[in-house]
């Protein structure tokens, strides 16, 4: 009697009771061919220890255990998830514990060259393609440059409403509204986050220049009712040059003429993005080791309420989100250039983004006129570091979902 289907017997076994059946059956031939039917091919064994959720029969006969993951390895994994927040955190935290290397590192200017560093990243980084995508993206740009010197300046007559002691803290505030975008924060997100960051930076770039104009027009119209203010309009012009293009251009040449250096840019883009973050975290390591006696020295009810009125970036990343989103559904005829992920996503980070090193500049330059310099600055490096937090955990949020579709395909 057969017990299994034929097709899951092997060879041998179906052999074996062709030479049985072809002469006449012995008391051993018959024991033999019972024993062989009755024993469970491996493939069925198999298929149920599988089932079972164990692992399948090793080539020695044993079972292959899947270990799991230990600590150091989960520990590992959540840091890369999220390096750049913790990097950020991480350097305030050292700014506030011990502020001699960050102040240190302010008198060397290490800030500048970081934001050099970040640039030539960027230049490394950048493909050609994406400057064509940034010309055609111009409207997104368009937006952006609006609503970084237009509408984010309008706000700060409605935040000089607020009443609160230090006066200096609200007015700090308003005038943080009135300065251009960062000048490197918003396209490194950008081109962690995978957007267009030809058109971050071309708004950056933009932003600034134009600001050497507008930001004293915001300041005297929102803010000091025909208070006279002047920009160090040379200064910050060279600065751009130096801290944004040249950087910018070093690098952009270096991959264009050495296909060496673009093919290991291409194969590390990690590591040159790690590199990028790291190089960010120094900005507020070093704003908080210069004001950390400022801080400290401000009651905590106070500087809590700065900070919390400080969230006001929420507000403009809601803000330009929603108008991004009504702007798409507006175009009609094929996919609209506010729709596309690459350049809604550097639209967001960089119109929402306010300058530190400017506004000091432009502190400097008011001589007081506005009140004490220290409190103006102070609710503004608490403004500026939240806004790098806070744009930091949407981009891993973001690269998050970016990964959970790719492997969904």
């Amino acid at each position: 009697m057969i017990t299994h289907h034929p097709s899951l017997l092997r060879p041998s076994i179906l052999t074996l009771r062709a030479v049985v059946l072809g002469r006449r059956p012995t008391l051993n031939a018959f024991l033999s061919t019972t024993v062989a039917s009755a024993t469970p091919p491996l493939r069925l064994r198999c298929l149920r220890a599988t089932a079972r959720g164990t692992s399948p029969v090793s080539g020695d006969g044993g079972k292959r255990a899947v270990p799991p993951p230990t600590l150091g390895a989960a520990l590992l994994g959540f840091v890369r998830s999220n390096f750049l927040p913790l990097a950020l955190i991480g350097g305030i935290i050292l700014g506030l514990l011990d502020p001699t290397l960050g102040c240190l590192a302010h008198k060397y200017s290490l800030s500048k060259y970081s934001t050099f560093g970040i640039f030539v990243i960027s230049g490394l980084t950048l493909h050609t393609r994406e400057l064509g995508a940034a010309l055609e993206a111009w409207p997104a740009g368009l937006y952006g440059l609006g609503s970084i010197l237009l509408f984010t300046p309008f706000l700060a007559q409605f935040i000089m409403q607020v009443q609160f002691f230090p006066r200096e803290f609200i007015t700090g505030l308003a005038i943080f509204c009135c300065m251009p975008t960062t000048l490197s924060s918003g396209v490194t997100l950008t081109q962690l986050v995978g957007g267009n960051s030809a058109l971050a930076l071309a708004m950056t770039v933009a932003s600034n220049l134009l600001g050497i104009i507008i930001v004293p027009l915001s300041l005297a119209k929102y803010i000091g009712a025909g208070v006279g203010v002047s920009l160090p309009t040379e200064q910050l012009f060279k600065s751009l040059v130096t801290s944004l293009l040249i950087p910018l251009i070093i690098g952009k040449v270096a991959r264009e003429t050495s296909k060496g250096i673009a093919d290991f840019v291409d194969g590390n883009r990690q590591g040159f993005s790690v590199a990028s973050a790291v190089l960010l975290s120094l900005v507020p390591w070093i704003q908080v080791s210069r004001s950390r006696s400022l801080i400290l020295s401000v009651q905590g009810k106070s500087f809590a309420v700065a900070v919390t009125i400080g969230v006001l970036h929420l507000a403009l990343l809601a803000f330009n989100a929603a108008m991004l989103e009504i702007l798409s559904r507006l175009e009609q005829k094929g996919e609209s250039v506010f729709a596309k992920k690459e350049y809604a996503r550097a639209v967001i980070l960089v119109a929402s983004q306010k300058t530190l090193p400017v506004l000091v500049a432009v502190v400097e330059q008011l001589g007081g006129a506005f009140g004490e310099s220290g409190f103006l600055v102070i609710p503004c490096v608490a403004a500026h570091i939240n806004q790098i937090i806070i744009d930091s955990i949407i981009v891993n949020w973001w690269r998050q979902k970016d990964q959970q579709f790719t492997s969904a395909k």
